[in-house]
């Protein structure tokens, strides 16, 4: 049996205004919760307890996930005061775990959507008898992530936090977020203060002589910090190309969910989920992106990878690209939105007020 650690305390802040009212593990993707789809791949894997270390609307989790018996999982939740950072939210709810000292424990960041073969991190872990093993990715452009070079073994010989220069570019391997700590090393995490794994417990863990064991693991992997990145997310959750047994429904080019009203000739394509009692209404096109719940989208309109939040409308023959619509907010018709706008929670766009092109 192993254990797994959670930590889905961010507050999200590069996807406002998705996470005005909703944690960013708490956003739909492809119809469900984000966090459903990590629950569901740990309980594929064969996890059973999950600690969910929880901060930002901590309050909304317990409701919707309870005990975790309906994903055959026992969730319990610990709730931050104040921010500790990665490692002081392990440390923090290290108290909870069953674990023996030599036990592996599995922790996931709740903002990773990843195709990762869990049981194969924790062979590694095994095998190579480290004190914490990392799941490693490679990215084409590693400058805005940590680098984790290793060596002929697999044995991680330093950290380097997002290199500058050419020169500082020594591998493609970044830390993909999911490690296996051994339970004792947990313990040694300082209590009480904020931590970063990434700065502090890693490097010091190396620099004292442990063994940190790196898994390339290049299969699905994205890091859903921006809403571009989300929205796509959960296009490729629909798509099939990130795989998770949570999705509700047959993966394809859409996923409309049961209570929701699409126009026949409406049309969905690239991964476009419509959510809970959300309306497309005809002659509307809607490529890869997200309508959340009650969300309007009226005749003629096309919006292609944005995300609509809840209970929003968008009006007539008004064109979103690339573009976020909090809860709640109205864009009226013949607007026209294009790449990395930002429409705040219940705020109201008139008729064509917003254009980058001609009306004509």
């Amino acid at each position: 049996m192993t254990e797994a650690i959670l930590l889905v305390g961010g507050k999200g802040t590069r996807l406002r205004p998705l996470t005005v009212n909703t944690p960013k593990p708490m956003v739909p993707a492809a119809g469900v919760p984000f966090l459903t789809h990590q629950l569901a791949r740990a309980r594929a894997a064969g996890v059973e307890h999950i600690v969910l270390a929880t901060s930002y609307l901590a309050e909304v989790f317990e409701p919707y996930f309870g005990d975790g018996s309906s994903l055959g999982l026992h969730l319990e939740y610990v709730t931050e005061e104040e921010p500790l950072g990665t490692g002081g939210a392990i440390r923090n709810v290290a108290h909870r775990l069953h674990s023996g000292p030599d036990d592996p424990v599995l922790i996931f960041n709740g903002d990773i959507l990843t195709g990762l073969d869990i049981p194969a991190l924790v062979e590694v872990h095994r095998a190579s008898g480290a004190e914490v093993s990392l799941h490693l990715t490679r990215v084409p452009d590693p400058r805005a992530f940590g680098l984790v070079p290793t060596d002929a073994t697999g044995r991680v010989t330093a950290f380097l936090e997002k290199p500058q220069t050419p020169e500082e570019i020594v591998t493609d391997q970044i830390n993909a977020g999911a490690y296996v700590f051994r339970r004792s090393v947990i313990d040694t995490i300082p209590a009480g203060r904020p931590v970063s794994v990434e700065r502090e417990t890693f490097p010091e863990l190396l620099a004292a002589g442990a063994h940190l064991q790196g898994m390339v693991d290049s299969t699905y992997w994205l890091d859903l910090g921006t809403p571009q990145a989300f929205v796509r997310g959960s296009a490729d959750l629909v798509l099939g190309r990130a795989p998770s047994p949570a999705v509700p429904g047959r993966c394809g080019d859409r996923l409309v969910l049961p209570s929701a009203r699409v126009a026949a000739d409406a049309k969905l394509t690239g991964g476009t989920v419509v959510c809970e009692g959300a309306t497309v209404a005809p002659g509307a096109r809607v490529d890869g992106s997200v309508v959340l719940a009650g969300a309007v989208v009226e005749e003629g309109a096309r919006i292609s990878s944005s995300l609509i939040g809840a209970h929003a409308r968008i009006g007539a023959r008004t064109i979103l690209t690339h573009s976020v619509i909090g809860d709640g907010a109205t864009v009226g018709p013949d607007n026209e939105l294009r790449d990395g706008a930002r429409v705040w929670c219940d705020a109201v766009l008139p008729a064509a007020s917003l254009r980058f092109s001609s009306d004509q």
